[in-house]
């Protein structure tokens, strides 16, 4: 039970300059976190109440399918890393220490490495597989920019989850387990998502999906088609090349002055052409030396599918000394055409225009009717470009793609042997043939959860909490607790709700009602209930829907009952455990 006048909810009239995104703000203002430094926060009471209705919901999908809890350390020696080579590859986000005795570990930004492990000393045979493993606990990672609260931290609440069977099927079979789980656990958060096509990172592995909370404030861009099911990162989506440009080819290429005009829409303008006529010429570094990459003027490169095509570990925008030393030419006047000691790859889209308009290797100069493979020839052809919206659907190749932007909630990977072959970690047949455990890991981010509820659920006047992850489901509050009569129906209405196992805080201060009133549309309580002169007079309880602002009246007799009512309606247990399959 919960009084306001007992709680430490310590809210703010204006959220700290800091706050950038709404999540941030409100939960601050709402005083469900307190930061310590940068990227670290304390959650208070409310705050970690969301956190275990949240963490309450993924047991409960988790258990479903059949998976075990366990609990593995924070601190993880760095042999383990060693030996799947990603202590060296992981980057400055890993946090390492040292023991008294000299031995390094890291706190853990993830455990594939140490579940592993343990499976590999636990399971011998086929008849212990499968095996669905998680864990809730914290994750560490030193965040170059830790930046919108919960969203992006350097300590953060994460439930991983992993697989472990005998072969590929038995993986698609336990990931389609994990994404019905997924879609479960996010649709009872009440929350608007999608699962999209991702790709895989620094875990690795091969197919892979991120759940992503479509909102403003998302860091990643998601496209999604319009008749299918299609959906992807913006990273990885595939781009289908345009049909080839029909017509005879134009004269050989020819040099035009551009004085001062380097960038796709100053060229466009001077020489009069759609910035889709133009080849931009890319000069990256990378780990096997320099590479030239052309797209169309109108996309925008993606590095990852650069990188991927070049099938090398990085790539980075080569620095104007380097540009003039390999095209002759201060960056913005670069171009194939001659282009000499370098690779050259060239985006699908470029090779389909019957002709372009390129850098000509010189300063203030472009060449005008170049034509792809007669003029250049490219090393390599690939889809390198951005997805974007108005792209053909590359699946069902008749929608159309839409864009928005997406919070990563969750991720999900088939991860194959990576693991479980760098660390020894096999399984004997009938026969006694060995062979090594297959893996897949699954990933839910808690805090990140709740401060995507709050992007997609909220007002200008506070959170507006789905019902199933809301830390009370109904606030009570006396319009003047000096009275004593306002103050003795409202307890007595209080303790009748807790009875009958529904959550419910209870305003008692002694402060102006409508004090009380925006504190309760700021901390986002599915319900408000106000004790008044009202109850007093005409024997009334009102209660509003914080959601839509709704107002229904019951009899003061019959109010906790009605109450009851309304939360079963809406599919929400009035109970104090789990949540509903339904947001409010």
């Amino acid at each position: 039970m919960m009084r306001m006048s007992q709680a430490l909810i310590p809210t703010l009239r204006e959220a700290p300059a800091e706050a950038e995104v709404a999540s941030h703000q409100l939960m601050l203002r709402a005083g469900l976190i307190r930061k310590e430094a940068a990227g670290i926060y304390t959650l208070l009471p409310l705050g970690l109440r969301v956190i275990r209705k949240i963490e309450t919901i993924v047991r409960e999908e988790m258990d479903r399918q059949g998976a075990q809890e366990l609990l593995l350390p924070i601190i993880q020696p760095a042999e383990l890393w060693r030996q799947t080579g990603r202590w060296e590859v992981y980057g400055e986000e890993m946090f390492r220490l040292k023991d008294r005795h000299g031995r390094e570990f890291c706190l853990g930004p993830t455990h594939e490495e140490i579940i592993t492990a343990l499976v590999k000393n636990e399971v011998r045979s086929y008849r212990q597989l499968p095996l669905l493993l998680y864990q809730i606990q914290n994750k560490y990672r030193d965040e170059i920019r830790p930046r919108f609260g919960l969203m992006r931290g350097r300590e953060f609440i994460m439930k991983d989850l992993y697989s472990f069977d005998r072969d590929e099927e038995g993986l698609r079979q336990s990931y389609a387990k994990m994404y019905e789980a997924y879609t479960r656990v996010f649709t009872r958060c009440g929350l608007t998502f999608r699962a999209v096509e991702a790709d895989p990172g620094q875990i690795g592995g091969t197919t892979t999906h991120e759940f992503m909370v479509l909102a403003p404030a998302g860091e990643a861009g998601v496209v999604f088609c319009e008749r299918c099911p299609y959906a992807a990162n913006v990273e990885t989506a595939e781009c289908l090349p345009p049909e080839p440009e029909a017509g005879p080819p134009p004269g050989p290429p020819e040099r035009r002055e551009t004085p001062g005009r380097k960038t796709v829409e100053e060229v466009a303008a001077f020489l009069q052409v759609p910035p889709a006529r133009l080849i931009k010429t890319l000069l990256y570094e990378t780990e096997q030396g320099p590479v030239a990459a052309l797209v169309r003027g109108d996309h925008q490169l993606n590095e990852l599918k650069l990188a991927r095509t070049l099938r090398v570990g990085w790539v980075k925008l080569a620095g104007e000394e380097t540009v003039q030393r390999i095209s002759g030419a201060p960056p913005g006047f670069a171009g194939p055409v001659g282009l000499k000691g370098v690779r050259v790859v060239a985006d699908r889209a470029v090779l389909a225009l019957a002709w372009g308009v390129t850098g000509a290797n010189a300063e203030d100069a472009h060449l005008v009717h170049v034509v792809p493979r007669r003029d250049f020839q490219p090393d390599w052809e690939a889809d390198l470009r951005l997805a974007q919206a108005g792209d053909l659907c590359p699946r069902c190749r008749q929608g159309r793609l839409q864009e928005s932007r997406g919070i990563e909630v969750g991720q999900i990977f088939q991860l194959g042997t990576k693991y479980s072959e760098a660390l020894g970690a096999t399984y004997t047949l009938e026969d006694g043939t060995e062979r090594p455990i297959v893996m897949g890991c699954y990933g839910i981010g808690i805090g990140r959860t709740m401060a995507a509820a709050i992007e997609q659920h909220h007002d200008e006047n506070g959170i507006i909490w789905p019902l199933s992850i809301a830390p009370f489901a109904v606030c009570i509050v006396t319009v003047n607790q000096r009275e004593a009569e306002q103050a003795k129906v409202a307890e007595e209405l209080y303790r009748r709700l807790w009875e009958m196992g529904i959550e419910t805080i209870w305003d008692d201060r002694d402060e102006r009602a409508g004090v009380k009133f925006k504190d309760a549309d700021l901390l986002g309580f599915p319900l408000r209930v106000t004790v008044g002169p009202r109850a007093l007079a005409q024997g009334e309880i009102e209660v509003k829907f914080r959601a839509t602002g709704e107002v229904r009246t019951f009899p003061r007799q019959q109010a906790a009952e009605g109450i009851a009512e309304l939360l079963r309606s809406w599919g929400g247990e009035p109970g104090v455990s789990g949540g509903s399959d339904t947001g409010l």
